[in-house]
């Protein structure tokens, strides 16, 4: 469990920001374009939202581009997806590597193509010394998936003796997940009005705040998220204690 702040220190925002960025297909519909057109937008925007980090005191932002039920989605929308994350990290890493981001995939990556998932550890291994903003992001993600697997390496693990079940516990099936070197996420966002967290982070958010909006993805902005960042630095976060 977190350790509980200490309430003679000022309000401090989120160390750790979550978004589902949601609404791109709205927000292209809305305009008479293809659902695609959206998502360029939206890959826009996470440009936006990343460089605005630093000042805002966020360290890790991690987004979730595509779950593991996306692929129910129609085949064009998939592919064209796919499309659109070659070529935004192929475009993307030269900036991204100057600006001191660091990135890093979380998700189930053995269904995606292998020229996605080449680039993505490229993206990873040129960015890896990088400090100043930790970018994540959840492709072909789904947190139930995850614990999933999750499970089957530590029952793995069990079986060949490398662990004792009685030594299990809440610290050791996080060390199996995805996000094990990360911290928990402090404030998770989603945008487009859904108030619902669509199998995101599940286990990692469980003293998360959270803070839906009806912003679509491709018009949220920076200053949003600062605000947005405010309202969390003003939260009374206990979790489960009570104040003396």
């Amino acid at each position: 469990m977190p350790a509980l702040p200490d309430p003679g220190q000022p309000p401090l925002g989120p160390r750790h920001v979550a978004i589902i960025m949601d609404g791109n297909g709205r927000w292209a519909q809305a305009r008479g374009r293809p659902r695609l057109f959206g998502h360029h937008a939206g890959a826009k925007r996470v440009r936006d939202v990343v460089r605005a980090c630093p000042e805002l005191g966020v360290k890790y932002l991690t987004i979730f581009a595509f779950s593991t039920e996306n692929w129910k989605r129609t085949q064009v929308e998939v592919a064209g997806l796919m499309s659109l994350f070659r070529r935004y990290i192929a475009k993307e890493t030269k900036d991204l590597f100057s600006e001191g981001v660091r990135v890093r995939f979380i998700g189930d990556r053995d269904r995606l193509d292998p020229k996605l998932v080449d680039l993505m550890r490229g993206l990873e291994e040129m960015t890896k010394e990088n400090d100043l903003v930790h970018l994540t992001v959840a492709l072909n993600y789904g947190s139930r998936d995850e614990v999933a697997r999750a499970t089957k390496l530590l029952a793995r693990d069990v079986a060949q003796g490398k662990l004792d079940p009685e030594d299990v516990d809440e610290s050791t099936l996080t060390g199996y997940l995805d996000t094990r070197v990360l911290p928990d996420p402090d404030l998770v966002i989603r945008t487009s009005g859904e108030a619902r967290i669509s199998n995101f982070l599940l286990w990692q958010s469980a003293y998360a705040e959270y803070e839906f909006v009806d912003t679509l993805w491709p018009d949220f902005s920076p200053e949003e998220l600062g605000r947005l960042c405010r309202n969390y630095g003003a939260r009374d976060r206990r979790f489960g204690a009570v104040r003396a």
